[in-house]
């Protein structure tokens, strides 16, 4: 038998991985690509991007179980107190230009007029007052957050559990319910909320007109006390009022109404008091 030489192995090995590649052929099988990663998620994943709370990735990161849900409809107990609702008394020690406000509104009060009901006008009640309204509130409990909508003008809160942070006060979009961030601590879920907006916007009202500014900060505590929520607010404005405000509300299970739509519209208003030209005051 005749041997070849190194040469003439080499050349033989290199004419038949060009044949291989004339025809289309690869001389090696290749391995199979990973799968692609789904794009909006894995997109974020590591950036630093904030994830929507209802993003997969979001939701299915590993956290402990919650103490308690608050899935529900909830409406305040007014059963000890028809007046429940309010924030006070007690009252804080206003400052000059809110002391203003709530004198002028138990003046008007008593001559039967309404001073500046904003609500009335449709402007969001905003938080705290948006908890407390003669409606109740339909809460609907994820993982990542809270989402709350009040059968009262259909105001939407949302609170976050995803353990975001808040958005920085320079670029924050400021509105009447705020931007909440909840942590759990043991069994009780606080919640902590800044970035108000501080026009049209009332602590309380009906002959106790108290405003509230872009400065103001509620903090709640949220626990479960039986079949009640309970919520414990404390509340700052140092642009209005001095030191803390705080108050404490019940609230009890609604399983027999759902959260309607609706719509708040001046003209639908006019058989109210508060909306009357005769009876309502602005300046």
């Amino acid at each position: 038998m005749r041997m070849r030489s190194p040469i003439q192995i080499r050349v033989a090995a290199s004419v038949a991985a060009l044949s291989f590649a004339v025809a289309g052929c690869s001389p090696a099988p290749q391995q199979p690509a990973p799968p692609a990663a789904p794009a909006a998620d894995a997109a974020q994943e590591g950036t630093g991007v904030q994830l929507s709370a209802l993003a997969p990735a979001n939701l299915a990161k590993p956290r402990p179980k919650a103490p308690f849900d608050v899935t529900s409809n909830w409406f305040i107990d007014v059963s000890q107190n028809d007046e429940a609702w309010r924030f006070g008394p007690p009252y804080p020690k206003l400052l000059p230009a809110a002391q203003e406000h709530f004198d002028k509104s138990v003046k008007y009060a008593a001559e039967g007029k309404v001073y500046r009901d904003d609500i009335g006008q449709c402007w969001p009640a905003g938080l705290p007052l948006i908890m407390t309204r003669y409606w109740p509130m339909a809460m609907v409990q994820i993982p990542t957050a809270i989402y709350m909508i009040s059968g009262f003008m259909n105001s939407v809160r949302i609170v976050y559990l995803d353990g975001r942070k808040h958005t920085d006060p320079d670029i924050i979009v400021r509105t009447y319910n705020g931007e909440s961030i909840g942590t759990w601590e043991g069994n009780e879920l606080v919640v902590d909320t800044i970035g108000f907006r501080g026009d049209h916007h009332w602590m309380d009202q009906g002959g106790r007109a108290i405003p509230a500014g872009e400065k103001l900060h509620i903090v709640e505590r949220f626990r479960m006390v039986g079949d009640q929520l309970e919520i414990e607010y404390t509340m700052t404005d140092p642009d209005n009022w001095e030191g803390e405000w705080k108050s404490t509300k019940r609230f009890n299970r609604v399983i027999d109404e759902d959260i309607q739509e609706v719509s708040c519209l001046p003209d639908l208003n006019q058989h109210l008091q508060s909306t009357t030209s005769k009876t309502q005051v602005f300046q």
